[in-house]
């Protein structure tokens, strides 16, 4: 597996205001959400702000120092993080996951912010950075769909590898799932991708809702790509060199509205229909989560 990178960046305003929480076992936790609009243009040349809530959390006493700082609901702030996932059992049975955000630092802005209100009584920036970068090994081979309007969609599955020493000096380890979405010329130029492959990806964060097999709706976090880069074997994060002979994969359409169909119901035009749409196949290295929304 190549060496992970998990990196994120989040300016926006604080959508309500903070709070500080103690675990059962006395960490402190502090939470927070921070919000922004993306201004993304369509192939039509129209401007759409895609409007983003994307909760952060810092944990131990860095946790206690942020909530001495009192910032409050509108309040402009930069987040430095990472993507974290768990698991858990869920108490009525069967097994459910979360990505989050997993704060290292944030930070206050210098200056005002200008704000929009929400319907739901919150605030959001009317602008700001919602920036990922990934690096990490496919867990299977990707699979070209298209939407009923033609547009391509490649969905990833992506394992990144987290290694760190505890307390003791002990080597841990721990692999964050973290779903991706291409679309259009990106999603076309990667197909030929293939399970194990390491690469670098940059995007923004995104949140999904979609039903689970019992009717439930659920939510997800995931990442949808601006740019993917191929990786030799073996690369790490100071080895972001293309692979030989792959090509090199950036966007060169548009993000889709959030009203765009996602990649679990997506179907080929007559003349594209890719063999076998059960996306689920493939995910063995994936845990065996019945709730992943693939």
């Amino acid at each position: 597996m190549a060496r992970g990178m998990n990196h994120v960046y989040l300016v926006g305003s604080l959508a309500r205001d903070p709070e500080l929480r103690y675990t059962p076992t006395g960490v402190p936790v502090f939470e927070a959400t921070v919000a922004g609009e993306d201004h993304l243009v369509g192939r039509d040349g129209t401007e759409r702000k895609l409007p983003w809530y994307h909760r952060i959390s810092i944990l131990g006493k860095p946790a206690e120092w942020q909530s001495e700082r009192n910032l409050k609901s509108g309040d402009p702030v930069v987040v430095e993080g990472s993507l974290d996932y768990s698991q858990w059992e869920a108490p009525e049975g069967g097994k459910r996951s979360q990505v989050r955000v997993k704060a290292l630092r944030m930070e206050s802005l210098g200056s005002e912010a200008e704000l929009v209100q929400d319907a739901g009584g919150g605030v959001r920036m009317a602008g700001g950075w919602n920036t990922v970068m990934l690096i990490g090994n496919l867990v299977r081979d990707p699979e070209l769909r298209y939407t009923p309007t033609g547009d391509a969609v490649l969905g990833l599955g992506l394992a990144v590898n987290e290694v760190w020493k505890d307390k003791n000096g002990q080597q841990q380890e721990k692999t964050h799932w973290i779903d991706i979405t291409l679309w259009r010329e990106l999603a076309e130029s990667a197909q030929n991708l293939r399970k194990g492959d390491p690469v670098l990806v940059q995007g923004r964060l995104i949140n999904d809702s979609w039903q689970d097999k019992d009717g439930n709706k659920r939510n997800t976090t995931k990442i949808e790509a601006t740019k993917v880069e191929a990786l030799a074997r073996g690369a790490g994060p100071g080895a972001p060199a293309a692979t030989s002979g792959a090509p090199r994969m950036q966007a060169t359409g548009s993000a889709p509205t959030r009203s765009a169909p996602p990649a679990r119901a997506a179907s080929a035009p007559q003349g594209n229909r890719s063999a076998g749409l059960d996306i689920d196949q493939g995910l063995d290295d994936f845990p065996p989560e019945e709730d992943l929304p693939f």
